[in-house]
């Protein structure tokens, strides 16, 4: 019979607080039980708090969530962490459902596929990964990537999807032969985070250069939004390869997204939101800019948007600036990633939490 081990109910909240304390104990068959206490030393450069056991007992690593993305249908969620892993759960309760193990070091991103059923993950070890939500197992592993995947996604119903990577490219990969269909784009700077659009039929996407795979399904007539860490934001026609537009900003953009086929949003690292017009990106339709910290996510939500920032700010914009929300809780954390299903918002912190925020009509 196995070891059982306790731990003091609130253990994830005292424990951020410093010199904060919990008790524990371990009860092996036919041994005393051992009891003990974890104690937070304060908290390091990289937000994880540093703690020390009692007794015998080892902490050996605190991990992180990175990303998180919620099911088509709601019912699942998923989260990756620094650990390598990620954990498929009960969108309801967060109950676990299934680990995923395989990555080796952080896993940047996840997202599910349309289907719900399927996971897609990208980690710093330049590998891209689907996933059965079902039985855990990784149906296919990506390699090509020469340095840590940043961002995904999905074309169509999945048969293709895309990765970003530090490595400065963004890469199409065929799902059902597991192979790399080609660079669409190489930019010489990490792309930290990408968006896929059907564009307005008055943009022009440009032409391939030569015919198109025939394994390329859902590629024609799309544009890709490439958020760039030397501080320019890229749009590339995703079939021809050809770019698009070329914005330069006032830092790194971190993330960005479509809110329309017109109109795109993204952020930087000093805080500022630019709102673009993709027909023109000469000049921003508009900047916004709540505090200095960084912008980490970018999320259309119903007739607005939905963006979080590096001191633990995470808020609800509508149209017209003339209602906002904002997501409390997160209490000076980075608020790194956000999913949405409905009226609810789910968001991953570096407090290692996940919180579910229930709206009522806006």
């Amino acid at each position: 019979m196995a070891a059982t081990v306790r731990i003091q109910s609130d253990w994830n909240q005292v424990l951020r607080r410093n010199e904060g304390e919990a008790w524990l104990s371990c009860r092996s068959p036919g041994k005393p039980t051992l009891y003990g206490s974890l104690t937070c030393q304060g908290v390091g450069s990289d937000g994880i708090p540093e703690i020390s056991a009692s007794e015998g007992f080892v902490v050996n690593e605190i991990t992180k969530i990175l990303c998180i993305d919620i099911s088509s249908g709601g019912g699942l969620g998923v989260s990756s962490s620094t650990d390598g892993t990620m954990k498929v759960w009960q969108a309801a309760n967060g109950e676990i459902r299934r680990l995923l193990e395989g990555h080796v070091y952080d896993v940047n991103c996840c997202r599910f596929f349309p289907s719900g059923l399927v996971v897609l993950s990208g980690g710093m070890d330049a590998q891209l990964k689907i996933w059965s939500a079902e039985d855990a197992s990784c149906v296919v592993t990506f390699k090509g990537h020469k340095g840590g995947i940043l961002d995904t996604a999905i074309v169509d119903r999945g048969r293709n999807v895309i990765s970003s990577s530090r490595d400065g490219t963004a890469r199409l990969w065929d799902c059902g032969k597991s192979a790399c269909l080609g660079v669409v784009a190489d930019c010489g700077s990490p792309v930290n985070g990408i968006a896929l659009c059907v564009a307005d039929n008055t943009v022009n996407l440009g032409s391939p250069e030569k015919a198109p795979s025939e394994r390329e399904i859902g590629t024609e007539g799309k544009i890709l939004l490439l958020a760039r860490e030397d501080k320019k934001l890229q749009g590339v026609g995703l079939q021809s390869r050809q770019p698009v537009f070329l914005f330069v900003g006032s830092d790194a953009f971190n993330c960005c997204t479509f809110l329309s086929s017109i109109y795109l949003l993204a952020g930087t690292q000093d805080g500022n939101l630019y709102q673009l017009d993709v027909r023109n990106t000469k000049a921003p339709v508009q900047i916004i800019h709540r505090s200095g910290a960084p912008v980490l996510c970018l999320l259309p939500y119903r007739d607005g948007f939905i963006a979080s920032q590096g001191d633990g700010t995470c808020f609800i914009i509508q149209q017209d600036l003339d209602h906002v929300i904002d997501l409390t809780e997160a209490d000076c954390d980075p608020v790194y990633k956000v999913a949405t299903w409905e009226k609810q918002v789910y968001t991953c912190c570096r407090d290692g939490m996940v919180r579910r925020y229930q709206l009522s009509d806006i």
